[in-house]
């Protein structure tokens, strides 16, 4: 089956019982028993709903996985993915994760003794040099949030495997059409799935593939213990959503190539970050491991004053936190996304004052590029 006809088709797509072609929304919080302990594999919606379990149906099969899981947002997923771990353990992550991740581990999950280290894990030695006695746990954003850096997935698996631990991989920005990690070796796929996977700035939800029935169990008691979970009507939104994935990717990707040879060209941009350009540090790796580049561009226009000054004349571009839906965002991350990380820490990263990060929309090429081109003149 072609990835665009997986999208529609994958799943629960239908309802046998009235011959509904799109799954019916359950909103319900309980269900009749014929008897004490006696039901129909449905009990509280907590637990299980059908809507539900028709997007965790779709996103498995989209992500080749073993089990899927729906939460109320991504963070919420995160944060029940890492309660996979004790007291005392020791996360490898990567440096240029997503303000929240940053924040839910040094802000949270620190109280409960979970340890980690930011590493820079497109390279593989440094990966392996952070490795402790108590590390469980291999944490990948590829690509990366908001400089777009790329770790290579097959590389991350064979230490992972050599080490005994788990990869995780937030897979938010590929999205499954263009990359699926557990077939590169993952064990645990997430998603922000208000991003690309909603595609229309309407709902905020989390998704998580794992490729084994153990951890399908230990997540399943997590989810189920902790409630994070995602309701029938974000459920359904999901799964239309999913329905044109691959078109909004396609498009998108295809304006986001046309922004690039744009900015390529201006002389107030010194640097640009996409994978798609030859001489991105990740090219070769995101090219073997994805099928496509994706539509998130970061640029630097020298300082925050001018970059507030684009900010403030875009008409196209929505000044906006998030990304992936069908309009196109404009934001600088370190007043926005990247807000809670510390400044003399985003400057290490790479994350400067006048960095701008765009995610590419669904509108007419030119048009975007017009609009660009009169705010930064």
């Amino acid at each position: 089956m072609k990835s665009k006809t997986k999208m529609i088709h994958a799943g629960i797509t239908g309802d046998e019982k009235t011959g509904a072609v799109s799954v019916p929304i359950y909103q319900v919080s309980t269900y009749a028993q014929e008897a004490a302990g006696k039901h129909t594999g449905y009990e509280y919606s907590r637990t299980g709903n059908p809507t539900r379990h028709a997007l965790e149906t779709t996103i498995t099969q989209l992500e080749n996985g073993k089990s899927g899981f729906a939460f109320g947002s991504g963070m919420a997923a995160i944060t029940s993915i890492m309660m996979l771990m004790d007291s005392g353990d020791h996360i490898v992550m990567t440096d240029d994760v997503y303000g929240g991740t940053y924040r839910l581990m040094t802000g949270v999950l620190n109280r409960f003794n979970l340890d980690h280290s930011f590493i820079d894990t497109s390279d593989p030695d440094k990966v392996k040099a952070a490795i402790q006695p108590n590390t469980k746990a291999l944490y990948i954003e590829t690509p990366t949030n908001p400089l777009l850096k790329i770790t290579d997935l097959k590389k991350m698996a064979e230490i992972a495997k050599e080490n005994d631990l788990l990869l995780i991989v937030d897979n938010t920005f590929a999205t499954p059409y263009w990359q699926q990690p557990i077939d590169l070796g993952a064990d645990i796929v997430l998603h922000s799935a208000t991003k690309y996977i909603g595609g229309h700035s309407d709902v905020v939800a989390g998704l998580v593939v794992v490729n084994s029935e153990k951890l399908a169990e230990d997540l399943h008691y997590i989810q189920n213990s902790v409630g994070g979970v995602l309701g029938p009507q974000d459920s359904w939104l999901l799964m239309r959503g999913i329905k044109t994935l691959g078109l909004r990717m396609e498009a998108a990707e295809k304006n986001s190539q046309q922004l690039v040879e744009f900015l390529q060209s201006h002389p107030q941009v010194s640097t640009i970050y996409y994978p798609g350009l030859a001489d991105h540090k990740g090219h070769d790796i995101a090219k073997d491991q994805a099928d496509g580049f994706g539509a998130m561009i970061s640029f630097d226009v020298g300082s925050s004053e001018k970059a507030d000054e684009v900010l403030s004349k875009v008409k196209y571009f929505t000044l906006a936190e998030s990304l992936g839906a069908v309009e196109s965002l404009i934001s600088l991350p370190a007043k926005m996304t990247h807000a809670s990380i510390p400044r003399e820490r985003r400057l290490e990263l790479g994350i400067t004052d006048g960095l701008i990060r765009i995610s590419v929309g669904i509108e007419d090429g030119d048009d975007l590029i017009e609009d660009l081109k009169q705010a930064m003149e």
